[in-house]
C-alpha cells in the first residue's frame, strides 16, 4: 500500500492561498494580510511568512515596504514569460522519454480520457488539473530530476490557471491536443521535440 502523501504546515498554507488567488478570493493589486490568514487557519505567522515568501518567488504577489503583500496585477504579457522556458524544457524531456514512451504512454493515457470528459462538461479546473498532470507525466518519463525540478519550480498549474481564469485562454480541444502528442510518441515520431515545443508554446497567452 502506498503511504499517503504528507503535507508540511508551510505547504498546506501556501495551498490555501494559492487556491484564493486563483478562485478570486484575492483579486488582483488586494493586499493579503499575514496576520488574518493565521488567525483563520489557526496557526502562527511564522509558517505564512515561508509560504508568503514562496509565492513571491512565483512572481504571484509582491511586497513593499509600509505596503505590505498584495496579489500582483498580472498581465497578459507576465502570464506569457514562462511559457518559452517551459516550452524549452519539454522538448528537452520529450527527447529524453520518447524511447520510454514509445513502448509506454500508460502514464499519459488516464490524463487524455480526463480531458475529454473535461471538454465535454467545459470544466475548467478539470482541464487545467489533468492538462497539467499531462505535462508533469511527460516531464517525469525523461527520468532526469534537475529536469523534473526546474519545471515544477516554474509554478506551471499556477499559471496555467490564471491563464485560463483570468485571461479566458481557451485551447480548442485540450484532450485530441493531447491525444495528437500521445500519438506522436507511439509512432517514434522523429519530430517529437519540435512537436512538443510548438504545442506548449501554443497555450500561452497573448499579450
Amino acid at each position: 500500500m502506498t503511504a499517503p502523501v504528507v503535507h508540511s504546515l508551510r505547504e498546506q498554507i501556501r495551498e490555501h492561498i494559492l487556491e484564493g488567488i486563483i478562485s478570486g478570493r484575492w483579486q488582483p493589486g488586494e493586499r493579503i494580510v499575514e496576520r488574518r490568514i493565521a488567525t483563520e487557519l489557526e496557526v502562527s505567522q511564522t509558517p505564512v511568512r515561508e509560504a508568503l515568501r514562496e509565492l513571491e518567488s512565483l512572481r504571484l504577489i509582491e511586497s513593499a515596504p509600509n505596503k505590505g503583500v498584495r496579489v500582483r496585477n498580472l498581465t497578459a504579457a507576465d502570464l506569457e514569460e514562462s511559457y518559452p522556458v517551459r516550452a524549452g524544457l519539454e522538448a528537452i524531456a520529450a527527447e529524453l522519454a520518447a524511447a520510454r514512451l514509445a513502448e509506454d504512454c500508460s502514464a499519459l493515457e488516464p490524463h487524455v480520457a480526463a480531458l475529454y470528459e473535461a471538454d465535454r462538461m467545459a470544466d475548467g479546473t478539470a482541464q487545467v488539473r489533468h492538462t497539467v498532470g499531462f505535462h508533469r507525466e511527460l516531464v517525469r518519463a525523461a527520468g532526469n530530476s534537475v529536469l523534473l525540478h526546474t519545471w515544477e519550480g516554474l509554478g506551471i498549474e499556477v499559471f496555467t490557471a490564471l491563464s485560463i481564469r483570468w485571461l479566458g485562454t481557451v485551447q480548442q480541444s485540450y484532450a485530441e491536443e493531447h491525444e495528437e502528442l500521445v500519438a506522436a510518441f507511439r509512432r517514434r515520431d522523429p519530430r517529437i521535440a519540435e512537436l512538443v515545443k510548438s504545442h506548449v508554446l501554443g497555450c500561452a497567452p497573448r499579450a
